[in-house]
C-alpha cells in the first residue's frame, strides 16, 4: 500500500560540525551522503532519536543535541514519500566510527563541496539551507 499522500515521514537529523563550520555527512552502502539521523518513533523525542540513530547506524556517542532546532526542510524522498527534517546542533565524543550499511564512510563538507555528490533528497534540502554565518565557532570542549 503507498504512503498516505498527506503524511510525512518525521526525522530529526544532526548538525555536526567542525572548526571551520563544515558540516557531518554519512555514506551510505548505495553510495549516497546522507545527513546523520533517522525517523522519530512514536513518542521519542527527538535529542534521543539522535542518540539512538549514531549509535545504530555508527556506533558513535553522541554528548550533546540542542534543545531548539537549527533548520526544518523538507523533501520528496527517493521512494516517493514526503520527508521532513528538523535538524538539531549536536555534538559527538569522537569519530571513531563503526562501518554499518548506513554509515560507511563520513567526512565533513562544504556546501559547495556536498553540493559535488551524490545525495538523498532530504540531505540536499539541507545543503540549501545551510547558513554557516549563522553558527558560531567550535571549541574543542566536545
Amino acid at each position: 500500500m503507498p504512503p498516505d499522500s498527506n503524511l510525512y515521514r518525521v526525522t530529526a537529523k544532526a548538525l555536526v560540525l567542525d572548526e571551520r563550520q563544515r558540516f557531518l555527512l554519512f555514506k551510505e552502502g548505495n553510495g549516497l551522503w546522507e545527513i546523520p539521523g533517522g525517523g522519530v518513533d512514536y513518542g521519542e523525542k527527538p535529542q534521543d532519536t539522535l542518540k539512538r540513530e549514531f549509535a545504530e547506524e555508527a556506533g558513535l556517542e553522541v554528548t550533546g543535541v540542542n534543545v531548539h532546532p537549527s533548520y526544518f526542510v523538507t523533501a520528496l524522498n527517493i521512494n516517493g514519500q514526503w520527508k521532513s527534517a528538523t535538524v538539531y546542533e549536536t555534538s559527538l565524543k569522537n569519530l571513531n566510527f563503526k562501518q554499518s550499511d548506513e554509515c560507511v564512510e563520513l567526512r565533513f563538507f562544504t556546501k559547495e563541496k556536498a553540493l559535488k555528490e551524490k545525495l538523498y533528497p532530504i540531505t540536499l534540502a539541507f545543503i540549501k539551507a545551510f547558513d554557516p554565518k549563522r553558527h558560531g565557532p567550535k571549541t574543542n570542549s566536545a
